[in-house]
């Protein structure tokens, strides 16, 4: 197959299988969904390779919103800035292999912290801490969400990105045997 086709197809399918998580399991919580999202960015990166990660990464965030799961338009880049620090950082450090269990343990504990550190200092420090007073000033911001983001993009994201991330190192190696190439190709 060509690899220009196969990168949409798989790009594509990937999105698919975020869309239908997403809904899915949208009444089950944050820890459900964010658990889910997690899996399906890592097991992009590290089965489809660096470009689909970061295009899945990227369009994730959107499609939350207008799916009524990420709780702000304001939320969105920062959220496509945690999930591309994710997928580059399991993309460049796993082993896709899943032989090397050392360096699958350090790529996927480096990328759920930087993950959460990127999504805790743009939410919790600059949007509700030093923007806080001209967001709400501005109506972009309303009070309510002042208490709920910091909590929503504190120990919660560290925690999805680490089940995510541990799902999709067991995952992604049958997955890339089962399409009988080398991951990421």
């Amino acid at each position: 197959m060509n690899k220009k086709v196969r990168w949409v197809t798989e790009t594509a399918v990937m999105l698919a299988l975020l869309v239908t998580l997403q809904s899915l399991t949208k009444p089950m919580g944050q820890l459900v969904t964010g658990s889910c999202v997690n899996t399906v960015l890592a097991v992009t990166a590290l089965v489809a390779g660096l470009g689909s990660g970061i295009t899945v990464a990227i369009i994730s965030p959107v499609l939350a919103y207008l799916l009524g799961i990420a709780p702000q338009i304001l939320t969105v880049p920062a959220i496509m800035a945690g999930n591309t620090v994710y997928v580059v950082l399991l993309s460049l450090m796993a082993d896709r292999s899943g032989k090397n269990i050392l360096r699958q343990i350090i790529a996927w504990i480096a990328a759920a912290l930087c993950k959460f550190v990127v999504l805790y200092v743009i939410v919790a420090k600059i949007l509700c801490g030093v923007m806080a007073e001209s967001l709400l000033a501005a109506g972009t911001l309303k009070p309510p969400m002042l208490n709920v983001l910091p909590a929503t993009f504190s120990w919660p994201q560290l925690v999805t990105a680490l089940i995510g991330g541990a799902i999709a190192l067991l995952i992604a190696p049958v997955v890339v045997k089962a399409l009988d190439r080398t991951a990421g190709e």
